[in-house]
């Protein structure tokens, strides 16, 4: 085999591989742009207000405490009161004479339900079976 068709060939296969690394790039970036179009076209905005009461996702120190261990314990605490915003979107919440800052992302409203609902029971029993004529 002839050294320079060689070389030849090794040089083509190699600029194929870099085209190739060129495309899966491209395909990567043009990937990335639509997934952060379609994020932030659903991402939904949060507003508070002062004094509103909302609920705080579990921090993060919080996480080894087991009072209810399992799937059905709740990941929000609270209800705090909001005592001031910043134009940054982090909150100063108060609880119990605690005040601490936190990110608005991890809250989210606590609708407050004081009045206990009626439960309704209804006794269903099987039809009675059609007599035969």
């Amino acid at each position: 085999m002839d050294m320079s068709l060689a070389s030849e060939k090794r040089l083509l296969k190699l600029n194929e591989l870099e085209e190739l690394r060129y495309d899966a790039y491209e395909n990567s970036r043009l990937y990335k742009e639509r997934t952060k179009r379609w994020h932030d076209r659903h991402i939904r905005k949060k507003s508070f207000k002062v004094r509103d009461k909302v609920r705080d996702k579990m921090l993060l120190f919080n996480s080894r405490l087991r009072l209810f261990p399992g799937k059905l314990k709740s990941k929000w605490s609270g209800p705090f009161t909001i005592l001031r915003t910043t134009p940054y979107g982090s909150f100063k919440l108060e609880a119990e004479g605690n005040k601490f800052m936190v990110n608005g992302h991890r809250l989210k409203l606590y609708h407050c339900n004081d009045q206990v609902g009626m439960i309704e029971c209804m006794r269903l029993d099987p039809p009675d079976p059609k007599p035969l004529s």
